[in-house]
């Protein structure tokens, strides 16, 4: 049963309701009891003061149940928050039929028990004041419901914005590391030694892109495909200048899939991992896939492991798969085998976005 399954309570209802259902349900009932008998243990012997009081505690057993078991069935059915328009009325609809139904069955019971009817004219006009009392009951889980998903929705704000500037610092860190500014300069002096002046004028604007793409991706959760292969292609050609025609990056990405969303610097850091982990020689040389099509965004390489590896926390990718979390239900895919390293990053639109202001603004 839901109610005893305290998983499966805190997953359709967002917190523990065991004790509310309990000191809720004996509230109800002397309330029941006040307004369809007057108060039975101050006008009734003690026996059928009881016995009265039961009642009320039954109807208002069966009462909250209810409709707790169609609030439970209303939110599997409408789960987003954008349903409101229709779950609540329905839920609001229910309360009514359900304080209506249980009356009358009730009546009936009891009628058939006590031999009396218990379905005087006054009882039809007390239905009112249980609906609007199981109304204000029902909305205490609602009121409940959203106090705990806005927290929700503020704690993952923060993660996320935290997940950003962190990869921000990893971008920023990586690019800063002494070896990759000594190989830099090394390229740029080659370049001016033995290219073209507007050769060595492309290299130093890819190399500012890159930075300037770290610095001015703010506090963004996702930037689009477009954007996010203008800043690796910075990063490759860079790379290239370095490695030449022993570094080659094949990029398959479709027009469409360009206008899709992907997490800031994704794509960078796995084409980085991918150089840095890897033999990049003239006897080996590295071969990346970038591919795309409607859901993932694909980087593929061939393992070839340095025989001096650099240490690694793959905090970098971890990071990714973080942020992906927070924004978003679609997953990182990891896939290590026959000798190919490959990730898929998923690519997001404006619809399976997880909306956290959207839903507080709700």
């Amino acid at each position: 049963m839901k109610l005893f399954n305290k998983e499966r309570r805190i997953k359709y209802l967002a917190f523990n309701d065991f004790w509310f259902v309990l000191f809720g349900i004996f509230l109800l009932s002397f309330v029941t009891d006040f307004l369809f008998s007057g108060n039975s243990f101050g006008r009734l012997p003690f026996v059928w003061a009881l016995i009265n009081w039961g009642i009320s505690l039954a109807f208002a057993t069966v009462h909250w149940l209810t409709m707790r078991t169609i609030l439970i069935f209303l939110r599997k059915r409408y789960p987003s928050l954008k349903n409101n328009k229709i779950r609540i009325p329905l839920f609001f609809l229910s309360i009514v039929l359900t304080v209506i139904s249980v009356d009358f069955l009730g009546n009936l019971i009891l009628s058939y028990i006590f031999d009396s009817s218990y379905n005087n004219p006054l009882r039809f006009k007390l239905i009112i004041p249980i609906i609007l009392i199981s109304t204000m009951t029902m909305a205490i889980y609602e009121a409940i419901y959203y106090y705990i998903l806005l927290k929700q929705a503020v704690r993952e704000e923060e993660q996320a914005k935290a997940a950003i500037v962190q990869a921000q610092l990893d971008a920023l860190r990586n690019q800063a590391q002494p070896h990759f500014f000594f190989n830099t300069l090394n390229t740029l002096r080659d370049i001016i030694d033995q290219n073209t002046k507007e050769e060595a004028k492309e290299f130093v604007n890819r190399l500012s892109e890159i930075y300037r793409f770290i610095l001015e991706s703010g506090n963004a959760n996702v930037i689009t495909v477009r954007e996010e292969l203008k800043f690796a292609q910075a990063y490759i050609h860079v790379q290239k200048e370095r490695f030449g025609n022993n570094l080659n990056v094949h990029w398959k990405v479709s027009e469409s899939a360009k206008d899709h969303f992907i997490i800031p610097m994704s794509l960078q850091l796995l084409l980085e991992n991918a150089v840095k982990h890897n033999v990049i020689s003239r006897a080996r040389p590295l071969e990346v896939h970038v591919d795309a099509d409607e859901e993932s965004l694909m980087v593929c390489n061939k393992i070839q492991p340095k025989s001096t590896q650099l240490p690694t926390t793959k905090l970098g990718l971890k990071n990714i798969e973080r942020r992906y979390n927070l924004i978003s239900n679609k997953q990182v895919v990891v896939l290590k085998n026959e000798g190919y390293f490959q990730v898929k990053l998923p690519l997001l639109d404006k619809i399976n976005q997880k909306k956290s202001h959207a839903s507080t603004d709700n």
